[in-house]
């Protein structure tokens, strides 16, 4: 029985990406990189940390990876503050609205830093909806490892058998589906080049996961 939704971020509440985007592009240019569309791709779900790492590790860059992930995180903030087109994904507002009203618990579990959650969800006013947040960010390991839905479960209070996942991502999806919990893949419209094959179900919008179509 669904008793817990455990929600990823960028690009099922929020279209951040083409914040993050800009960001990471404006530090690639300051460290001198050349990073390929499918490289960037590949990165989508993974934390900031783990893909300085890499970048690091493939550029054999003598920046630190933590100055990178300052160096992006700048950015971002200022594009967070000055960029106009930052807004909720169609109908996600309502779905939250529908879950909590009819009893479901909610998690957010996203790869996005604490700081950046919380600017998220003060900006549209969602921390009323959700029992807890996790960042990614504060985990030992990144998506697709299962760490970061086996403690949205824990913090939700509810068996993983009791949760579903909605996610954008190749890495988010196969994080949901290592914890063994029910995977929604959302194909966003601005997740780009990602694979849904794994999901339980793929949805292009969210009146198709409203409580009353899925309550069981």
């Amino acid at each position: 029985m669904l008793k817990a939704v455990l929600f990823d971020m960028d690009g099922v509440i929020v279209d951040t990406e083409p914040l993050h985007r800009k960001a990471y592009f404006k530090m690639f240019e300051d460290v001198n990189i050349d990073v390929s569309e499918a490289m960037y791709d590949s990165f989508t779900g993974q934390a900031t940390l783990p893909i300085c790492k890499t970048l690091c590790e493939h550029f054999n860059l003598s920046e630190t990876p933590e100055n990178l992930v300052a160096t992006k995180r700048k950015h971002f903030k200022y594009l967070f503050e000055n960029d106009d087109d930052l807004m909720l994904l169609d109908g996600v507002h309502e779905l939250i609205k529908d879950y909590h009203a009819n009893g479901l618990t909610l998690v957010l579990a996203s790869s996005a830093s604490m700081p950046n959650i919380d600017r998220i969800f003060e900006r549209f006013d969602l921390n009323k909806y959700f029992k807890a947040k996790i960042s990614g960010a504060d985990l030992k390991a990144s998506k697709p490892h299962p760490e970061i839905f086996l403690k949205a479960a824990e913090l939700a209070g509810e068996h993983p058998d009791d949760c579903i996942v909605i996610e954008d991502s190749t890495n988010g999806i196969a994080a949901a589906k290592a914890a063994n919990i029910y995977c929604v893949a959302f194909k966003s419209p601005h997740s780009k080049n990602q694979d849904y094959s794994k999901a339980d179900r793929v949805i292009t919008s969210f009146n198709e996961i409203i409580f009353s179509k899925i309550k069981e």
